[in-house]
């Protein structure tokens, strides 16, 4: 045959194959609208929650299934649909057009509420129910609490899809194991009853005042052992990947391997989905991660653990921003099930915990506090001002003396409160801040270089102190590098090692060393370390938010917690005034009267947690505009609006800043504890009705915001 013959019999087979594809009585693929397709015989409604998160479409929308989907369409299962038809878009009793978009079907249905045409289902993503029951009703109520949608919970809820995890089985659940040692809990004066709790099917409710040490991740890991022991499933949240590892490691090795999950983003979407389906079907029954793992859906879930929950990590950056120890709170209410929330530190929401009864505390007695806690020693402005060492160079005496002998048994950490070289600089004669004379910005020295405003750019060279008249200045808080190179310096012979936002050590040799860190990021050293410095505690301090005083404490307690005890000769010395509330509580390592203290403050002021409050902002006519048609719930206080910072373009930028070079305005609204639903309930319908009507200016609402200033 010729080369002419196949030209020409080429497209008379692609007419053949398309004209017997076109008479086929199955179509080649499912048409996209499933026009005249039958529907199934029983229950042809499905419920959907599709995956919009605008708060004006917070609701349920109900579709046709098709026959062909009758079996594939469960509750559960992801699907997809068509979404924004107009009603006018009906063909043969079918409405059609629309834009695909995905969602979960919770519901089927032998009727519709609605009383129009339905478009149909386009198609089941999978057979696979991934949206339980359970895990609807926990992401409604979160949704709830803090005036978000459904949909912006089940995407914090449901991770991505692999296909390649959920064709693979998971493993058949192994069985419960026996009832743990109670080991170090022994420590805690209730600790071995806590367990026994557990381990008999117990709901106990507690706030664990954790001693300082290595111990923690292994108290905890016996406390979900005693939860498997009833036959009963657990979940423990921790702030980051490395605590999550020492719990891991800690589960293993006292349950080995194959019965607990670790759900961090370290794992690979695929793992760590292969691991949360193993969760979901019941092949495992304790989970460890990080804050997402909040959702996870543990069946009959007996205890619920959250570590450290005055850390910001906890605090889910994405709509609705929840709060891990919340939605913990709310799994056991409605699960009825034991809750444990523990740390070195204590916040003042886990002081009112116990205040009002929900929970128990759990404490060690006194006696066990001496013997795990270390020496601390204070360095106030009266000292500093007579120390020559001090004054001239980066640690006072009484440091350096720390770290010499310190370095003669270990490692010493120094914990330092930002990055960098030198952000803020003051008069080293009267410590005034150095403002630029311009805009009266902070002056900085960025990498050592010529002096200008961090402000407004401009140089201040021939700059001098409006106070005392001094030229010379010294850094308020010097950086981790900065740092690092002049104790590398002072002891050319050991070791510096760094740790901060681009390099995070998780541990260090128990060999002598110089550990430099920004606030949690301090390594973990085997057997802990010699002694700690915690720099520039003022400034620490002396932030303008509510918290500052109770975050300082709990930074130094958790650096504190690495070093060893006093008997062993632990010594850490914190740079601060010795007469301040927190200064104090380390010094006598009381976290937990510190707490009390503060509870006591806020009650009296009404600001949270005895209140419950709301963040509003935006540009200043929406902010003012929102605020007066929102329909606030009785007793409401608005406090505000206040202008924000602006933020630099190309500088650095926090979750919920306004955009760059904009001017936005903050309100606050107050509403005593029992008013939090209706509050949420007023700014999720007040917003929700200015999307609806579109073209307004952006205001974004964050319930329970962390600063408030």
């Amino acid at each position: 045959m010729s080369s002419d013959d196949e030209k020409h019999e080429e497209p008379e087979q692609l007419a053949l194959i398309r004209e017997t594809v076109r008479k086929a009585k199955v179509p080649r693929a499912k048409p996209r609208t499933w026009r005249g397709a039958a529907l199934a015989k029983e229950l042809p409604v499905a419920r959907v929650v599709v995956n919009k998160g605008a708060l004006h479409l917070d609701q349920f929308f109900d579709y046709a299934v098709p026959e062909e989907l009758d079996g594939a369409a469960r509750p559960g299962v992801r699907v997809r649909v068509r979404f924004g038809a107009g009603a006018h878009q009906v063909k043969n009793g079918r409405r059609e057009g629309g834009r695909l978009i995905d969602g979960f079907l919770v519901e089927r249905r032998a009727a519709s509420d609605y009383s129009g045409p339905l478009a149909a289902l386009a198609d089941v993503v999978s057979p696979e129910p991934v949206l339980g029951p359970e895990l609807l009703g926990l992401a409604r109520a979160v949704a709830d609490r803090y005036a978000g949608s459904l949909a912006d919970v089940l995407q914090l809820a449901v991770p991505p899809r692999s296909a390649r995890a959920e064709s693979r089985p998971s493993p058949a659940p192994l069985p419960p194991p026996g009832p743990p040692e109670p080991g170090s809990w022994t420590r805690y004066e209730r600790g071995p009853a806590f367990l026994d709790s557990l381990a008999r099917g117990g709901t106990p409710r507690a706030v664990w005042s954790a001693l300082p040490g290595p111990h923690w991740a292994q108290e905890i890991a016996r406390a979900v052992t005693a939860t498997l022991a009833s036959g009963r499933g657990a979940l423990v949240v921790v702030p980051d990947g490395r605590a999550a590892g020492r719990v891991d490691a800690a589960l293993t090795g006292i349950l080995g391997e194959g019965r607990h999950a670790l759900l961090t983003a370290e794992a690979g979407p695929e793992k760590r989905y292969a691991q949360w389906l193993a969760v979901r079907r019941g092949a495992v029954r304790a989970v460890v991660g990080t804050r997402a793992a909040m959702f996870a859906p543990v069946q009959d879930l007996g205890l619920v653990v959250i570590w450290d929950d005055g850390d910001g990590s906890h605090s889910e950056p994405h709509a609705p921003q929840p709060h891990a120890r919340e939605v913990l709170l709310l799994r056991a209410a409605r699960d009825r099930c034991a809750f444990l929330l523990g740390s070195p530190s204590c916040t003042v929401e886990a002081a009112q915990l116990v205040e009002s009864g929900w929970a128990k505390p759990l404490r060690p007695g006194r006696e066990e506090v001496r013997k795990a806690a270390p020496l601390i020693r204070t360095v106030g402005d009266g000292e500093l001002a007579r120390d020559e060492a001090a004054r001239a160079a980066r640690l006072p005496s009484l440091a350096w003396r720390t770290v010499r002998e310190g370095l003669r048994t270990g490692p010493v950490l120094v914990q330092v409160p930002r990055r960098g070289y030198v952000p803020r600089l003051a008069c080293e004669r009267c410590r005034t801040p150095a403002r630029c004379r311009h805009c009266a910005g902070p002056l900085e020295a960025p990498e050592q270089q010529e002096l200008r405003c961090g402000w407004c750019g401009r140089g201040a060279d021939d700059w001098h102190c409006a106070e005392c008249g001094s030229a010379r200045l010294r850094a308020q808080i010097v950086g981790a590098r900065r740092t690092a190179e002049e104790l590398g310096r002072a002891f050319p012979a050991v070791p510096v090692r760094t740790s901060g936002r681009d390099h995070v050590l998780d541990s260090v040799p128990g060999r002598p060393a110089l550990v430099v860190s920004t606030p949690g990021a301090e390594p973990v050293a085997d057997g802990g370390y010699a002694a700690a410095l915690l720099l520039d505690g003022w400034a620490m301090l002396g932030r303008p938010d509510l918290r500052a005083g109770e975050e300082a404490l709990r930074r130094w307690i958790d650096a504190a917690s690495l070093v060893r005890g006093q008997a062993e000769g632990g010594t850490v010395v914190v740079v601060a005034e010795p007469t301040l509330r927190p200064v104090q509580a380390l010094v006598r390592w009381d976290p937990v009267g510190h707490a009390q203290r503060e509870l006591a403050e806020r009650t009296e002021l009404g600001f949270p947690p005895v209140s419950r409050m709301a963040a509003v902002t935006g540009p200043p006519a929406a902010v003012e505009g929102f605020l007066a048609t929102a329909g606030l719930p009785a007793g409401a206080e608005v406090l505000g609006p206040v202008p924000l910072p602006v933020v630099r373009a190309g500088g650095p930028r926090r979750p919920g800043d306004p955009p760059a070079g904009e001017q936005w305005d903050r309100a606050l609204v107050r509403v005593p504890r029992g008013g939090g639903a209706a509050l949420a309930a007023a700014l999720k319908q007040a917003r929700a009705a200015r999307l609806a009507r579109g073209g307004a200016e952006p205001v974004r609402i964050r319930i329970d915001p962390p600063d408030i200033g």
